[in-house]
């Protein structure tokens, strides 16, 4: 059984788990003046520690953005932004999210057969319309009083009103905030602006595109998960290839060149890659194995350019190779990470990696499965990456580039990234004063690195599986006792000897069967700590 997890760049990654199978604004314009890109020279800018002069590394890094781009400033507040993915929501109740600081609820619509994406907040005394229902009718319904509203955010019904008096619930103050949503790669978007004049912007400007994820040839399964640390530093650490080795030893294989002596256990090695063009619209970047680009932004996005030999085709958990039943030189994926700012030091990502081959493994095995190991990864550097932005945050984020010492083509995407925040984004998220700019405090290590929360209550094939394996857990006990309760009531001369031992070794089976079963539920959909120093 194959145990897809694929790294930012490697298409060749291999599992070892711990499971067998291991306010209106005013819009940038959405039709730009075509622009020329001259080609980027890759260099870094890097401070000595001792005299504070800048030098040049012989390996640059940071990219120089040319051409007749200066002056244009990225708007956060338009563009549109991913809530979920379809396959997470229940159409039976409505569901809460944070994006861009704003707090929304994204519910169906059965009446309009839509998701809808409202401000979570009922108009009457401001409670969360997410801790609400969908009445038998169809509508929102507030259950603080029972407000009720229809998918165009209009009040239908308030319950304390009296019949015949004024129709106090076609008032415009009864009326909840509505943004404009849409579904497109079976992922749920919306427009972070209520406001009236935006309501048909599906019209002028799209969500991102991805082919892949619209090509029926291409198997897709997604996961999502919510990371206790920053938009920057989450988009940062998808787009560097060079700390798989390392941050993620011992749970990913990276594809070693030949004929190179290992320097170290983890077989490092320099990363070729160079940067194609950077403007306000993001970048786009080319490495060993293909492409990359950078849409801002949420997504980042890599690409086989080739087909895939068999050699560095999706290995299996046991170390075999996957048989596909496309041919070798149509065999094609992408690592698509969709990140998505929440708040400061909080951030969401939506993960998918298609490809055309051993599509039906992901029609066989279910969801769950994979995300166990897809968790793991992200586990392994999480909390090195929590303190990381502190640390930045301590330095201040427009003086990264002094405070980062980033010498190798490695960090050119990194590099790169920083380049375009700075250039275009006012180097950080737009709060829009929100918040005041300081981190939330760092909790204990298990709360940080919590899964159930930040996963399983998210993801309905974990959620459905860790149900399903609690039961099962219970069941397993009540077969233990019940053996021994058979053994203890039967006569001396009801059962024979190897009756009595049958069930007594039963017995034993069934209760560490349910021990074991407690700590694979517990090491893989609630907590599982990663200790480098023991790998």
């Amino acid at each position: 059984m194959e145990a897809l997890v694929a790294s930012s760049y490697l298409p060749s990654v291999r599992i070892r788990g711990p499971h067998p199978r291991s306010l209106s604004v005013r819009p940038r314009s959405v039709n730009l003046p075509p622009r020329r890109f001259a080609r980027p020279d890759l260099r870094a800018a890097v401070s000595s520690p001792a005299s504070g002069v800048s030098v040049e590394p012989a390996a640059p890094a940071e990219p120089e953005v040319r051409g007749d781009a200066a002056g244009e400033k990225f708007d956060w507040y338009s563009q549109w932004y991913p809530v979920m993915p379809v396959c997470d929501l229940d159409k039976r109740r409505p569901l809460a999210k944070k994006v861009m600081g704003l707090d929304v609820v994204v519910w169906w619509d059965r009446n309009e057969e839509a998701w809808k994406v409202f401000d979570d907040s009922c108009p009457h005394r401001l409670a969360p319309l997410s801790e609400g229902r969908i009445d038998q009718w169809g509508r929102l319904q507030c259950v603080y009083h029972g407000w009720c509203f229809g998918g165009s955010g209009d009040c239908k019904f308030i319950p304390q009103a009296p019949p015949d008096g004024p129709p106090v619930h076609t008032f415009k103050k009864a009326c909840v905030a509505v943004y404009p949503s849409t579904v497109q790669h079976d992922i749920v978007w919306f427009w972070p602006n209520s406001d009236p004049q935006y309501k048909d912007i599906i019209m002028k400007k799209k969500p991102p595109y991805i082919p892949e994820l619209d090509d029926p040839s291409y198997s897709g399964l997604m996961g999502n998960r919510e990371i206790p640390y920053g938009y920057e530093v989450l988009i940062e650490n998808l787009m560097d290839p060079a700390h798989v080795p390392y941050a993620h030893y011992g749970i990913m294989r990276t594809q070693q060149p030949k004929n190179r002596v290992k320097a170290d256990r983890e077989g490092g090695r320099p990363v070729e890659m160079s940067l194609k063009k950077l403007d306000i619209d993001g970048f786009l970047a080319k490495q060993e194995w293909g492409s990359s680009k950078f849409m801002p932004p949420c997504i980042f996005y890599a690409y086989s350019e080739r087909p895939l030999d068999p050699g560095n085709g999706t290995a299996m958990s046991d170390g075999s190779k996957m048989e596909s039943s496309a041919p070798v030189t149509t065999r094609r994926m992408a690592l698509i990470f969709i990140c998505i700012p929440v708040s400061p030091g909080n951030s969401r990502l939506i993960w998918t990696f298609p490809r055309n081959f051993g599509v039906w493994i992901d029609q066989v095995v279910p969801r769950w499965i994979f995300h166990v190991g897809q968790n793991l990864i992200l586990d392994s550097d999480l909390y090195l990456l929590h303190v990381e932005e502190r640390k930045i945050m301590e330095a201040g984020s427009s003086n990264w580039q002094k405070a980062c010492f980033v010498p190798t083509k490695s960090d050119a995407l990194v590099v790169s990234f920083r380049k375009w925040l700075n250039k275009y984004a006012g180097g950080q998220v737009d709060w829009r004063g929100k918040f005041s700019g300081a981190l939330p405090a760092t909790p204990p290590r298990e709360q940080l690195m919590d899964r159930y929360w930040s996963h399983v209550v998210n993801c309905r094939s974990c959620n459905d599986a860790y149900k399903g394996l609690n039961a099962l857990e219970v069941a397993l006990q009540v077969f233990s006792v019940a053996s021994l309760g058979i053994v203890a009531a039967a006569k001396q001369n009801a059962l024979s000897a190897i009756a009595r031992t049958t069930l007594v070794v039963m017995a034993i089976l069934f209760f560490g069967a349910s021990r074991w079963l407690a700590h694979f539920v517990y090491k893989n959909f609630r907590y599982h700590d990663y200790d480098h120093a023991f790998r």
